[in-house]
């Protein structure tokens, strides 16, 4: 198996900008897609931001399961970890994302006022993995088309500042991964969900991780999806003869990279349902075989 990685130099530049910057801001916006929000963590943010505050935001909960999401909620939050799980597209989002900054820096902001300073607008610093949804959220936030959005890596290219509000300003931040990802597992979660540009990885390595959690997780809708047999999912066929079943299936017949990138494409779109790729409990199990 190819170990998945991608970190070009635009993305090394923006990282640099990403940490010019951070004095500039009163909190970090990391946001995370919600289908593995452990993993679409860039722990370069993270040292970055320093004692910083940052809130996760979940993205794509749509997508998601959405009780392994509250388990995710759960988690974060025992970990005092602010965090909220959006749909970007709802009319209150600016009005949720703002509030909960006030909350998070209420300490600051009164000592701030105590010292007789003017009130004045939350600067906030908004980052994420590539394709997150961060520019969706952020037109949203500003309620008006100014951020460049599109189902692919690599859309936002520079930093831009927005206004949200007399109470809250975004400094907008192109999409980032990091030099070298923790485990061959993250690179597949990372290239299933979007975050890494399709040409960059081999398409029947993860569409045979993403088989192998729709057999454990949402088999009935694999089968449903491509008319599959009990005898076709059976627990002696591996992923790969699976795979290859799969792409006869489709018509294509032995070309198991075109029916990789069907099934890849299917299970982004939720042609399987919510799926969440990961849970605190593998979190938990993954920390305990360490």
């Amino acid at each position: 198996m190819a170990t998945i990685q991608w970190f070009p130099g635009h993305m090394a530049k923006a990282l640099r900008q990403i940490r010019e910057q951070m004095s500039l801001v009163d909190i970090v916006f990391e946001l995370v897609d919600a289908r593995i929000p452990y993993s679409s963590q860039n722990p370069e943010v993270a040292r970055a931001a320093g004692d910083k505050p940052r809130l996760l935001i979940l993205t794509k909960t749509d997508l998601a399961d959405p009780q392994v999401t509250k388990e995710w909620i759960d988690y974060f939050s025992e970990h005092n970890q602010p965090v909220l799980a959006l749909d970007s597209r709802k009319q209150n989002v600016s009005r949720i994302v703002t509030r909960k900054a006030q909350t998070i820096l209420k300490e600051k902001l009164v000592q701030e006022e105590a010292k007789g300073f003017k009130k004045r607008a939350i600067r906030a610093m908004c980052v994420g993995v590539p394709n997150v949804g961060k520019s969706t959220l952020l037109n949203h936030l500003v309620k008006k088309n100014v951020a460049a959005t599109g189902n692919r890596p690599g859309v936002t290219t520079g930093q831009q500042w927005l206004r949200s509000s007399a109470e809250l300003e975004l400094l907008d931040t192109p999409g980032v991964l990091w030099p070298k990802f923790a485990t061959q597992r993250q690179g597949l979660m990372l290239a299933l969900t979007g975050a890494i540009k399709d040409s960059l990885y081999p398409k029947d390595d993860v569409a045979l991780f993403a088989l192998h959690y729709l057999r454990n997780q949402r088999l009935d809708e694999l089968k449903n999806r491509y008319r599959l047999s009990e005898q076709d999912v059976a627990e002696d066929v591996s992923d790969a003869d699976l795979l290859l079943t799969i792409t006869a299936k489709m018509g294509f017949r032995d070309d198991y990279d075109r029916a990789s990138e069907r099934l890849i494409f299917d299970l982004r779109k939720g042609k399987f349902g919510t799926v969440s790729l990961e849970s605190p409990d593998d979190l938990a199990m993954e920390q305990t075989n360490e």
